[in-house]
């Protein structure tokens, strides 16, 4: 499991996050919403280590992470971040295999590379595999950051009885329609799997459809978190968002669906 406890963060006498705690379980996918500037970037940076808070604490399995050592963090925990420049002329799949040099002296080449492979599968990008990065899309780019990370936890290296973190910083963002939800299905077949998921999500609608549950910021503290259909109200996101919204059901999943009123 994945902990915070009152997680601080100050900038310029402003707590850009405000005493946030939150335990994210093996086998969940959390969704995380709220309005530009509310902290969610911020928070992830938190929750994955990159940035050390004010005050609080963050654990994985009861252990601060500042005392694991970065390689078996590493096998445990992947970050998407919201951007990944790199203007070197790799191909994908040297940009996936990145991901796998946390297994360096626990895995083979040959190995790495099916795990590379399977990855760029997973993420709809195997025809990109020969193609050099800087010359590829945002979207294309973005499939194989993704590809990159889940190589770095993928499910068959995973140690006995060590629950994996993956978190995801806007992935969805440069995405085209279709890929989205590739995306989030794989995700969701991750949580599923007994992945702990964390997804900074723009589109409330997304969260609704794949989340287990979500947890709503605002102005640097945690506004709402529950399963979705509890959080996702008409009350809820209008106010926190400041725009009239009204909440329907998906047709065919029955999960909310929000649309400006």
């Amino acid at each position: 499991m994945l902990s915070a406890d009152d997680l601080t963060v100050i900038r310029r006498q402003r707590a850009i996050v405000d005493r946030v705690s939150l335990d994210l379980p093996t086998g969940t996918l959390t969704g995380l919403i709220g309005p530009n500037g509310a902290g969610k970037s911020t928070l992830l940076h938190l929750l994955s280590g990159a940035m050390a808070p004010d005050d609080g604490r963050v654990s994985l399995d009861g252990r601060p992470l500042a005392e694991w050592p970065r390689a078996a963090l590493a096998r445990r925990r992947a970050v998407l971040p919201q951007a990944s420049t790199l203007s070197f002329p790799f191909r994908a799949l040297d940009v996936v295999l990145m991901g796998r040099a946390a297994h360096a002296g626990v895995s083979t080449g040959d190995r790495d590379a099916t795990v590379a492979l399977e990855a760029l599968r997973a993420m709809d990008a195997m025809h990109l595999v020969d193609r050099v990065y800087p010359t590829m899309s945002g979207g294309e780019r973005q499939r194989v950051q993704l590809a990159r990370v889940l190589a770095q936890i993928w499910p068959e290296d995973a140690e006995a009885g060590a629950g994996r973190v993956l978190l995801l910083d806007e992935p969805t963002n440069t995405l085209d329609l279709m890929h989205q939800h590739v995306l989030m299905r794989f995700a969701r077949r991750l949580a599923d799997e007994g992945v702990c998921v964390l997804a900074v999500l723009h589109d409330p609608n997304l969260a609704a459809q794949y989340a287990d549950r979500v947890v709503v910021l605002d102005k640097g503290r945690v506004a709402a978190d529950g399963p979705v259909a509890a959080v996702m109200t008409e009350a809820t996101i209008g106010d926190v968002f400041g725009l009239p919204v009204t909440v329907a059901r998906h047709p065919t999943r029955g999960t909310p669906q929000i649309m400006p009123a």
